[in-house]
């Protein structure tokens, strides 16, 4: 692929991602606790938890890791299971009739479609996660500009290495977090979310 081309579809896969698991959902979750739409306000805040491996993913390819490009595939597929998968959370959203329940299903479902074009795209550069960071083409080392741009406005002076040690760490805890959750409590709940 032209890098040209590549570098234009990467700043806009990153501006998406912005749009559609940052701000809407961010918006969504505010507006959820103003009116105290229980079952939304549940679902969203599961969505962040799960979410959180975009940041880490970020801090990762701050420091221009391989794993980077695995971990946001792997988040963007978490994020669209964890928004379908609660069986008690969908019967209450789809029960709801308060003036939020069309949004969040709207964005839930554009969520998908994005994460879905996303994950395809990114599928593409999967090989670069398994390259050292001397063997990466100019292609994928594309991939690593925006995250260094946000490096640069939130994180001035900050080396790059502290950075991605902390994404690291992050991602440390997040699996450990993660295989403890289908380990133990999954089975226990399967597809309800929260029990009484």
């Amino acid at each position: 692929m032209d890098a040209t081309l590549t570098r234009q579809l990467v700043w806009l896969d990153y501006r998406l991602a912005l749009l559609f698991l940052v701000f809407v959902p961010f918006g969504l979750l505010c507006w959820a606790l103003r009116t105290n739409v229980e079952a939304i306000k549940r679902s969203l805040l599961l969505y962040w938890r799960v979410a959180s491996l975009l940041l880490i993913t970020i801090y990762l390819a701050i420091g221009s890791l391989g794993i980077s490009f695995i971990s946001g595939i792997v988040a963007q597929l978490l994020i669209v299971l964890a928004l379908w998968f609660w069986q008690d959370l969908n019967e209450d959203i789809e029960a709801s009739r308060k003036s939020i329940q069309p949004i969040y299903l709207g964005w839930r479902w554009a969520t998908t479609i994005y994460c879905g074009l996303s994950i395809a795209f990114r599928l593409l550069f999967a090989n670069c996660a398994f390259k050292s960071a001397e063997q990466l083409s100019d292609v994928c080392q594309i991939w690593f500009e925006p995250p260094l741009s946000l490096a640069t406005t939130f994180h001035n002076g900050v080396p790059v290495e502290t950075l991605a040690f902390a994404g690291a760490v992050g991602g440390i805890v997040y699996v450990l977090y993660l295989f403890f959750f289908l380990a133990f409590s999954l089975p226990k709940s399967g597809r309800i979310a929260f029990r009484d």
